[in-house]
């Protein structure tokens, strides 16, 4: 009894003590005035390991959730103050690269801030997202998850045969399944298609356990699929303007064209449904298709 007692006591005292130092690390910010809150950190990796003691792990923690907590009010404030859809270029995350930075210096075995870089900071600094992700593989150069995030850091920025150099190592490491070397291959071939896309934003849902990652690789496999509904829904709508001489009025006129391409179709307004179920628009005076401002799909 005494000694689960004392073992409770010492988990306490070094929570305590781990989130003391984090917060000492970044007491300056937390004082820092409103217009210089999203200012750059002050602590490099370096200090902050030092300045952590034993206690790296936690440490680490503390900053993937900052990364999380950071990018959650950018979208927040953003959301607040517009009502068009966004892109990650527009939230301005210039912070994020250091939050990541700390997190992996901390801890460089903590895969989960790996993962969040390489889905958004291509968009924020392609550059670092690159280091970030090499870095990973230096620290844990038999991770073959490491490998398939950088190959998809370097063919988010078109570097294909990069990303297909990275899959084919990463491919031959033990325990790597068989479709790395599959998207090796595939990368020299079709790297820009949209259906390598879909392949490769399935395996990092698939490869992924945070539920962060897989809402992100989930609303990315929803804008693909829209790019492809709103194709077959755009030849429609020509066809219908070709044989017409003029566009459509309402959904309604190129019902049947819609639902042989497969598109479900609201009941009331006969609009077809984009992948988070909310209704197409008609723009361009009903000779186009856009998505709506209420869409869970990613605009961008």
């Amino acid at each position: 009894m005494k000694k689960s007692l004392l073992l409770v006591m010492t988990i306490m005292i070094s929570l305590f003590v781990s989130v003391a130092l984090v917060r000492m690390i970044d007491a300056h910010r937390a004082n820092a005035p409103a217009p210089f809150a999203d200012e750059s950190l002050y602590v490099n990796a370096a200090t902050a390991r030092h300045m952590a003691l034993a206690f790296n792990g936690l440490a680490a923690d503390w900053y993937w959730m900052r990364s999380l907590q950071y990018v959650g009010g950018k979208i927040v404030t953003f959301e607040d103050t517009h009502t068009e859809g966004f892109g990650l270029s527009e939230l301005d995350l210039h912070v994020l690269p250091s939050l990541l930075r700390l997190s992996t210096a901390l801890d460089p075995q903590f895969i989960a801030p790996y993962e969040y870089g390489a889905m958004l900071l291509p968009e924020v600094s392609p550059d670092e997202a690159t280091a970030l992700l090499n870095s990973g593989v230096v620290a844990n150069p038999n991770t073959w998850r490491l490998y398939h995030l950088l190959g998809y850091v370097y063919w988010q920025r078109h570097h294909y045969e990069m990303a297909s150099e990275i899959y084919a190592k990463g491919g031959s490491l033990p325990g790597a399944p068989p479709w790395m070397a599959a998207m090796a291959a595939r990368m020299k071939g079709e790297g820009g298609s949209r259906d390598a896309a879909g392949e490769m934003y399935r395996h990092l849902y698939d490869a992924s356990n945070d539920p962060a990652v897989k809402d992100m690789v989930d609303k990315q496999l929803m804008r693909l699929k829209s790019l492809d509904q709103r194709d077959e829904i755009r030849n429609a709508l020509n066809s219908y303007k070709a044989t017409n001489g003029r566009c459509v009025s309402s959904w309604r006129e190129v019902a049947n064209e819609l639902r042989a391409a497969r598109l479900i179709l609201d009941s009331k307004t006969g609009a077809p449904l984009d992948p988070s179920e909310t209704p197409y628009e008609l723009i361009k005076n009903g000779c186009d298709v856009g998505l709506d401002v209420n869409t869970k799909v990613p605009f961008k």
